[in-house]
């Protein structure tokens, strides 16, 4: 469905945008610098698997509070939960530290709103000209230059309303900064602990935390980016959404991204049997013991109609 073009309505207002950039920068570069450390700490043989542990346990752990909890559970409601859970997905996906949960909701909701339109916070095919300058111009703004821009980020008010009568995710939204530092803190901890020595806990804080949160970051960013430009169509939609088997592991099923955008509301991204999606298995998981009901599945019947030819 073709839409008119974003309303003043529809856009956030900015209270400090200087400020926000500011922290933005620090995210990005902060994460970035580490990653040279802990390449060179790699190179130095000093990596230990206690480092791998928190890497992994912390990835997927903060991974699935994006895709699980504020993407398919909190922005598409694909599936029905506890308020404990819904609170502790939250908090998950607010240790990832992309934003607070019900503005990082507000973006993605206007983004299929206006997806690759004029009004999409981070379309890579929009006002950016064309060839290949144009073509690099828009991935960079899809995967990271938008972040820094405030023009068209979702308005909480209009597109998450929901959210923010909702009391367990407005405490969550409001607490972020404490999340946010905890997912911090809790691998320093528990590198030290395990490892018995401070530097056991530095490098714990590493990898556990700052390498963890670059890379989650890109991998997330790639789905704005790498998944509005490359892979494969597998179903009609009205915007350029690709399905890329490639990081479909890394995103947590994410990067069917087509197949999400042709059914928005599903809890199942990877709609093929050989389609790897870890957020649907974690979501099947969690209905089997009871803690996820009204999932939202599509029949064949549905995805046969939409089959691109």
């Amino acid at each position: 469905m073709t839409t008119v073009g974003p309303l003043p309505s529809d856009i956030q207002p900015v209270e400090n945008e200087t400020r926000d950039r500011i922290i933005t920068g620090l995210v990005t570069v902060i994460p970035f610098l580490a990653v040279i450390v802990a390449g060179w700490q790699v190179w130095g043989s000093a990596l230990n698997w206690t480092d791998v542990f928190l890497f992994v346990f912390l990835y997927l752990f903060t991974g699935l509070g994006i895709t699980v909890g504020f993407h398919r559970l909190l922005t598409h409601r694909s599936f029905k939960t506890k308020p404990w859970l819904r609170g502790l997905l939250g908090i998950l996906g607010s240790a990832a530290i992309e934003g607070p949960v019900i503005s990082w909701v507000a973006d993605h909701r206007k983004h299929h709103t206006f997806s690759d339109e004029h009004g999409d916070p981070h379309s890579p095919h929009v006002d950016h000209g064309g060839g290949w300058k144009g073509a690099m111009k828009g991935l960079f703004h899809a995967h990271v230059g938008w972040i820094f821009i405030h023009t068209q980020r979702g308005n909480k008010e209009r597109f998450a309303p929901d959210l923010l009568k909702d009391p367990v995710i407005s405490w969550v939204d409001s607490t972020f900064i404490y999340w946010a530092i905890l997912g911090l803190l809790l691998p320093f901890f528990l590198g030290w602990i395990i490892g018995g020595t401070l530097v056991a806990g530095l490098t714990g804080l590493l990898w556990g935390g700052l390498v963890r949160v670059f890379v989650l970051h890109h991998f997330t960013y790639s789905i704005n980016s790498l998944c509005h430009t490359f892979g494969k169509k597998e179903f009609e939609t009205t915007d350029e959404s690709r399905n890329l088997a490639l990081i479909a592991i890394p995103t947590l099923g994410e990067a069917y991204h087509n197949s999400h955008h042709a059914f928005p509301t599903s809890a199942t991204h990877g709609l093929r049997w050989w389609q790897i999606d870890i957020s649907s298995l974690v979501i099947n998981g969690l209905e089997k013991v009871g803690l996820a009901w009204d999932v939202v599945r599509v029949s064949p019947e549905r995805q046969a109609a939409k089959v691109a030819g």
